[in-house]
């Protein structure tokens, strides 16, 4: 593979069948979030369904990390280590962040799932969060910019009150869970990298209701909103084609 991690056909196969099977775990996890349902519950069934469709998990032991989930709630950001005691309760932001492993080649996205009936401020975070990803899809054709990217996702957040952090950004995807360029959520249209078709980028907007600054906690993972705000986060894995931009971790 080349330095600009260009995929050829089969590879881009491949990674389908990977976001595939991310999606589709993705959806049956979505199903089995509510109140009273623990995070480690939900991270023990993103294994068993793993092991059923012939993959691997992307994220466990990866630099050390202990679940195939990460499972991250309301104020947590992301990288939240799945607990037997933390235990879902209506109206809070389950975030869940998720990848495989399949035939060498990585998947991953995430959502943010509201627990039962959420407050409006709660789901306007996770419209806004939802929306401008949708929006960074859009730019995402050969000729266009990293910059453009990280612009469409600022420009949406911040227009509704909300805040980007900047502390964790997207990132290239194939053989390696993380490759490059660094895909930021923030930035000026018209800079950066140019975009290239056959290149597939994991983009993933991490929206906080207060301010973009977090800290991670003593368990040396799970980001926090500094100021205990609720934060929400969406991402997929996007292919770059002549065509447009496809949705790898998307039901066609």
């Amino acid at each position: 593979m080349n330095p600009l991690e260009i995929k050829n056909p089969d590879e881009i196969a491949l990674m389908r069948e990977a976001g595939r099977i991310v999606c589709e775990i993705l959806d049956e996890l979505e199903k089995a979030v509510a109140p009273g349902v623990s995070t480690w519950d939900l991270d023990a069934l993103a294994e068993k369904l793993i092991a059923q469709k012939g993959a691997r998990p992307a994220f466990k032991g990866y630099h050390g990390f202990p679940g195939v989930l990460c499972a991250s709630v309301n104020q947590e950001v992301v990288h939240g280590i799945p607990n037997r005691k933390r235990r879902l309760a209506a109206g809070d932001l389950m975030k869940l962040d998720f990848g495989v492993v399949y035939r060498g080649f990585f998947g991953d996205s995430a959502r943010t799932v509201p627990v039962g009936k959420v407050t409006p401020e709660a789901q306007a975070l996770v419209d806004a969060t939802r929306q401008c990803l949708e929006k960074a899809i859009q730019v995402m054709r050969p000729g266009n910019r990293i910059g453009d990217i990280g612009h469409a996702v600022q420009s949406h957040v911040e227009a509704r009150g909300f805040s980007v952090v900047r502390d964790f950004v997207g990132h290239g995807i194939g053989r390696k869970l993380h490759e490059p360029p660094q895909v930021p959520n923030f930035g000026q249209a018209g800079a950066g990298m140019k975009l290239r078709a056959g290149m597939v980028l994991a983009v993933e907007p991490m929206v906080n209701q207060g301010t973009p600054d977090v800290e991670v906690l003593e368990d040396e993972w799970t980001a926090v909103t500094v100021d205990g705000k609720l934060s929400a986060h969406f991402e997929h894995t996007i292919l770059i084609s002549e065509r447009g931009p496809e949705v790898l971790t998307r039901r066609s």
